[in-house]
């Protein structure tokens, strides 16, 4: 097993994953930034580690044969690494599942602690030297619908339950018990909560049954002065239809994934009073790219003595079995 060749593909400009050295002695580690000697890597390659998904220059650099055993993804989500290749090998696919739970379940009740209090109105205020005193809601008895009720919603639903929210959630199929959610309704069932709603939260994957999801229909459904708050996929939401429910009947939203990404400096959205923008950083806790190299290290382990792996990825819908 130490000649097992384990490649780690990075970004241009991003340093080694850290964790790793733990795998001496058990592989060679080969940790490759850029797409230089990409296709070369990749024929010399059992087991592959994407930190970065160029996959455009991935899927051009694809061997044949291909000597790949498994592929493993440092993230949670894996819709943009399903190119044909991927999607259609023999290989297991894994990925971070688990990993980023909490820290964008702390992200969410901070949005959701954010609207609540009037928190981008007391800044504004703030730096306009202007006292304005104003009352604020409670979150206790408020009511959440997280939209994806997989492993990151449910750690979302724990976190808001625990601050007295109900939380209901929606997912592909309904599930009758659930201990994070008040109740668990089938993705059909979405159209008749969102009025009910509050807070609308989205943890969902990227599919071709979510992907343009919350489109001028379904905001047009959510409730009056409710808020709107995507830590899941871009591409879920139309960003032109969301602007137009900000622009009338919804409150605010928080949003940490766009459809495109980074969003550029003249787009419409920086310029809303109403809403708060991060830069795809939810989940990233101080730590997590250590984190990442361990959770690969422990899965690694399994690998080698014959174990099933953790955190397996459906190749077919493009998101974990978690």
């Amino acid at each position: 097993m130490s000649d097992t060749r384990v490649t780690v593909l990075l970004a241009p400009d991003e340093p080694p994953l850290p964790g790793l050295k733990a795998l001496n002695g058990l592989a060679r580690v080969r940790q490759l930034q850029g797409d230089d000697g990409l296709a070369e890597a990749l024929a010399d390659t059992d087991v592959l580690v994407v930190t970065d998904f160029r996959v455009e220059a991935l899927e051009a650099a694809w061997p044949d044969p291909c000597p790949i055993r498994w592929v493993h993804a440092t993230s949670a989500g894996v819709d943009a690494l399903m190119i044909p290749p991927i999607r259609d090998g023999d290989f297991p696919v894994t990925n971070a599942a688990g990993l980023f739970d909490r820290g964008i379940a702390e992200y969410v009740l901070g949005a959701v602690l954010l609207f609540a209090k009037d928190t981008l109105t007391n800044l504004s205020r703030q730096r306009q030297r202007r006292w304005d005193h104003r009352e604020t809601a409670l979150i206790r008895g408020a009511r959440a619908l997280v939209v994806g009720a997989g492993s990151i919603g449910r750690e979302v639903a724990t976190l808001l339950g625990a601050v007295g929210m109900e939380v209901v959630g929606t997912a592909r199929r309904p599930r009758d018990h659930d201990p994070a959610f008040s109740r668990v309704h089938g993705q059909e069932d979405l159209p008749e909560l969102l009025g009910e709603a509050d807070y609308v939260i989205v943890t969902a994957p990227l599919t071709p049954d979510t992907e343009g999801l919350f489109d001028h229909h379904h905001f047009h459904l959510m409730k009056p002065g409710a808020v709107f708050i995507n830590v899941g996929r871009g591409a879920i939401v139309r960003t032109t239809a969301l602007m137009d429910a900000l622009d009338g009947h919804l409150a605010g939203a928080a949003l940490d994934v766009f459809e495109q990404e980074p969003l550029p400096a003249d787009h419409p959205l920086w310029g809303f009073d109403n809403v708060m923008l991060s830069a795809h950083m939810a989940g990233d806790f101080i730590g997590w790219r250590r984190a990442l190299g361990e959770q690969f290290v422990d899965n690694f382990n399994r690998w080698r003595l014959g174990e099933p792996l953790a955190n397996p990825v459906d190749t077919a819908r493009g998101y974990g079995r978690r």
